[in-house]
């Protein structure tokens, strides 16, 4: 409260508006009336309306005919059903003519149950559809004029002269729900739309993750792997032959395991940037085709790139470095030690073809989680290319091949 009182009063544009009385006129009309809230206690309001202005009429218009008290009796049934009338339009406006009929049959005031009827006619033609307002209407027109003509030829003339008022009220009726069913329409419009974009960016968001985690996992099971062998070769220098130690041997060995931390520290943090929503900017874009030769060499691979002058899609440069990590992933680990490994990534027309094979010097199968294939599969797909795994049908071994297209605007070297 102390806040408020030093910055001072609520500006008056901020403050809630109360809306105004042309707004709820057109927010009523537009509401469905089946569907309103309270809407048998806003019925009895309005039945206990028109029961007063029924009752006017019947005191105030034409003295000669005042009603008697079966008239009485017939006009309060004319009025009482009113408070179902949204809940049970058909039924409601049936108990109304039932009431209305005798009591102009009577020759009582014609003047005071026109109001009740008319409202009846007004809901069932807001309700039901226009072939059945039709039908309802001539009904009603028909039994007013065949009442009214057997009371009097005056009477039923004047009935025929004022049954165009019926007709503008079932008009009216049709037209406010048609009128509420185009708003209807926009409003579900609206709400499919605000749907669809949840569901976009749902699976936006859902393919980021699996984008990430495919990064991590080639990332991570890359380096570890490594690692892994780098640490065994320094293992096996110092255990082999203790007192004549490599020291050159462990160097290099401890060397490599430092460059693949560094790398896999850099690729980590460039991948993970996209998750700080206020970090800064990335140091630079997820590593491509140009850093193949350091990560062929960190492995121990040889290493065949010919790519032409022509730059390639991001995509399709991600993709092939990918594919040629997770392959060197699962040679270094299930090829034991000493494999040798050859990647071939070259332009060939309009695609990219990577190819990573091994000799296949494995002692015992080692078995995996089956992620990395699939991942490399996936990531072909994502730039409409293809994969094939499997062993090398006649050497030892096992072989990677993979063919990105590329734009055609790229393709020509």
């Amino acid at each position: 409260m102390q806040l408020l009182a030093q910055d001072g009063p609520v500006p008056h544009t901020l403050a809630p508006t109360r809306p105004r009385f042309g707004e709820r006129v057109i927010d009523a009309i537009s509401r469905d009336p089946l569907t309103v809230p309270h809407r048998t206690r806003n019925d009895a309001f309005i039945a206990a309306a028109f029961g007063a202005l029924s009752l006017a009429l019947a005191l105030l218009v034409d003295h000669g005919r005042r009603p008697d008290a079966l008239g009485w009796v017939l006009l309060a049934g004319s009025v009482v059903p009113l408070v179902w009338r949204r809940a049970y339009p058909g039924p409601v406006l049936l108990a109304v003519v039932a009431c209305v009929g005798p009591y102009h049959a009577l020759d009582n005031t014609h003047a005071a149950p026109v109001p009740a009827s008319l409202l009846a006619l007004y809901t069932v033609a807001v309700t039901a559809r226009p072939l059945y307002t039709f039908f309802v209407g001539c009904l009603v027109i028909g039994v007013t004029l065949t009442i009214m003509f057997n009371v009097g030829t005056h009477e039923g003339l004047e009935s025929l002269r004022t049954s165009g008022w019926i007709l503008a009220v079932l008009v009216c009726g049709v037209d406010v729900r048609t009128y509420r069913r185009y708003i209807a329409s926009v409003v579900g419009r609206a709400e499919r739309a605000e749907r669809t974009r949840e569901e976009e960016a749902a699976r936006r968001v859902a393919e980021e993750r699996l984008r990430i985690a495919r990064d991590l996992h080639d990332l991570l099971a890359h380096s570890i792997t490594l690692i892994g062998v780098q640490t065994s070769v320094a293992s096996h220098v110092l255990s082999v032959d203790p007192d004549r130690l490599d020291r050159a041997a462990i160097a290099k060995a401890l060397d490599d395991i430092a460059e693949t931390c560094r790398t896999a520290r850099g690729e980590l943090r460039t991948t993970l940037e996209v998750l700080r929503a206020d970090g800064p900017d990335c140091d630079g874009p997820l590593p491509d085709l140009a850093a193949l030769p350091q990560l062929v060499r960190t492995a121990g691979a040889e290493l065949n790139l010919r790519t032409g002058d022509a730059p390639l899609t991001p995509a399709v440069a991600a993709a092939a470095y990918r594919i040629v990590q997770e392959s060197l992933t699962n040679a270094v680990r299930h090829g034991g030690s000493g494999v040798r490994i050859t990647v071939t990534v070259v332009r060939d027309g309009d695609a990219l073809r990577v190819e990573v094979t091994d000799d296949g010097n494995a002692p015992a199968p080692v078995h995996g989680s089956g992620f990395g294939i699939l991942g490399m599969r996936e990531r072909a797909r994502s730039v409409g290319g293809t994969l094939a795994a499997g062993p090398r049908g006649d050497v030892p071994g096992f072989e990677v091949a993979a063919t990105l297209p590329l734009q055609p605007s790229e393709a020509a070297v």
